[in-house]
């Protein structure tokens, strides 16, 4: 699945203009754009100004003739005026809150009585205890410090511990955040200051397009959304690091691509790629703020003239330092029918083989980036054949990373001056066994809060995958009785014929908890490298 899903990129949404603007005076960023006084190697060094004579061949170099003269575009940008994707709306829990991160900004999501999405900021106003922890009561959020229930515009409607004259303040109200479903996605406008800009709802054509089906998935994952969005947007590497993951994916076949920037604004970039002999190049990628990659292919049916659309989408939330939430979306209007015979859980397991293949060296870049303190451009080494759409992304970021809580540029770094936020897993025997509700709180290691664990970082967000690992769960353990129950039987029997048929049935079912535990184990359990050793 990983070259056939992963190399579909996607078709033009909005062409904004991009107004050149001076940079303000009160941004902190961190310049670094001198060289060291003494290199061995150029690989540490910046490819713009220190490349020797044949590098400028290969290497990604100056995009425009600003950057050539040493000038930085900066745009004006404020990281809460956009909206960001939360959730699949099919995957938002119908019976308990669901807390949730945008950057540092931690919030809740809930559906009230009425199925409407609600969203408040995580905190209450008595205690700061964090409402995702509580649970709903007749279509409220209730605290579970002290019972306050809230509800509609985040006001408090119950407080147990009034007494029965008094009023509610209107100050014991929570903070609300605008939501909107559009496509089967669940997004939040993050400004408290501007109202809500409908013109920047992602709007994607493809999945409007009759007979348009797609496969989706939602991923936590141990690295800055960055990070994720720059190994989305590099298809060199799938034949190596995805080798053999599906049909597609081979490591000889990996070679040099070809690169076309049609497009720069304020809000990202555009252009098409494919194989470097490829006349015309056949995929069209599209980034665009503040975490919407897509790519887009269409082909043409040549005994019908029936155009056919394919479309990989990303939308790559920021949790917070060192961690993102990832919404995958493969889809088309014509599917292969060998595909209709795997059930989706078979490809949602594939996805999350598929990430756990990068997890380790993205996880190490994440640290690299903290530790180095250095812009991207004093430690990448940017292959034009490779690694275009990388260096793209990274000189936006440096037009627009002032206006982030931290930013990874090419030639410009902002640090993170929050601490970040660190979730604690449930402690002691209770969480030493298992439960089976992870939205209201479960116990176990399986289920406990860790992204080192593919239980944790899909299977407690998709309703499929965690029905189809509780009915695998009942038939492994009925299968097991069964089998245990026709054993007895078969050594009470006296006749051979009643021995042989129990002993034969005893055989089928034990195969079936085999496969029982198979599935379940596809879908819990992480993907490890053959030639690691463990």
């Amino acid at each position: 699945m990983a070259l056939s899903l992963r190399s579909l990129f996607f078709s033009p949404l909005l062409k904004i203009p991009s107004p050149k603007l001076t940079p303000p005076t009160t941004n902190v960023i961190i310049s670094l754009n001198k060289t060291p006084k003494s290199r061995k190697c150029h690989a540490v060094t910046d490819r713009s100004s220190t490349s020797t004579v044949g590098d400028h061949k290969v290497l990604v170099g100056p995009a425009s003739a600003e950057e050539r003269r040493g000038e930085r575009q900066v745009a004006d940008y404020d990281w809460t005026e956009e909206w960001y994707p939360l959730y699949l709306t099919k995957d938002v829990p119908d019976d308990a809150p669901l807390g949730l991160t945008v950057f540092d900004q931690q919030i809740v999501l809930y559906k009230d009585g009425n199925g409407e999405l609600r969203c408040y900021q995580d905190r209450c106003p008595h205690r700061l205890a964090k409402l995702s922890e509580g649970q709903l009561i007749d279509g409220r959020l209730e605290c579970l410090y002290h019972g306050w229930q809230f509800e509609g515009e985040g006001k408090c409607v119950k407080i147990p511990q009034l007494p029965a004259d008094a009023k509610i303040p209107r100050s014991a109200c929570v903070r609300t955040y605008e939501v909107k479903e559009s496509q089967g996605v669940v997004w939040v406008w993050m400004s408290q200051k501007t109202p809500p800009n409908p013109d920047k709802l992602p709007w994607f054509e493809n999945f409007a397009r009759p007979g348009f089906q797609d496969v989706s998935t939602i991923h936590e994952l141990p690295y800055d959304h960055s990070i994720l969005l720059e190994n989305l947007m590099d298809p060199a590497h799938i034949p190596i690091s995805h080798d053999r993951t599906d049909w597609t994916a081979k490591r000889e076949d990996a070679q040099p691509l070809g690169f076309e920037v049609t497009e720069r604004t304020d809000r990202g970039f555009a252009g098409r790629w494919g194989k470097e002999k490829d006349e015309p190049l056949p995929n069209f990628l599209r980034f665009e703020a503040p975490c919407v990659l897509q790519n887009n292919r269409e082909l043409v049916d040549s005994k019908t003239g029936e155009k056919h659309y394919f479309t990989g989408l990303f939308l790559c939330r920021p949790t917070g330092q060192g961690k993102s939430m990832l919404i995958v979306r493969f889809g088309a209007t014509k599917r292969s029918p060998l595909a209709k015979l795997f059930p989706k859980w078979y490809f949602h397991q594939n996805a999350s083989k598929v990430f756990e293949q990068d997890m380790g060296f993205l996880s190490s870049q994440n640290e690299v980036l903290m530790k180095e303190t250095v812009p991207t451009k004093e430690l990448y080494l940017n292959l034009r054949s490779s690694d275009t759409w990388v260096a793209e992304y990274r000189k936006w970021m440096d037009k627009v990373g002032h206006g982030m809580p931290y930013h990874f540029g090419h030639s410009t770094i902002s640090l993170p001056k929050v601490p970040a936020v660190v979730e604690h897993a449930p402690a002691g025997l209770v969480a030493g066994v298992s439960a089976s509700s992870p939205a209201k709180g479960a116990i176990g290691t399986m289920h406990a809060p860790n992204l080192a664990n593919r239980y944790f970082r899909h299977v407690i967000h998709c309703k499929g995958c965690s029905s189809v690992i509780k009915a695998f769960s009942t038939w492994k353990n009925s299968l097991s009785v069964v089998a245990a129950a026709l054993t007895v039987l078969a050594i009470l029997a006296s006749g051979r014929q009643w021995k042989a048929f129990c002993l034969a049935s005893a055989s089928l079912c034990l195969a079936g908890v085999y496969a029982c535990s198979t599935a379940i184990a596809m879908n819990t359990t992480n993907f490890i490298r053959t030639h690691r050793r463990l």
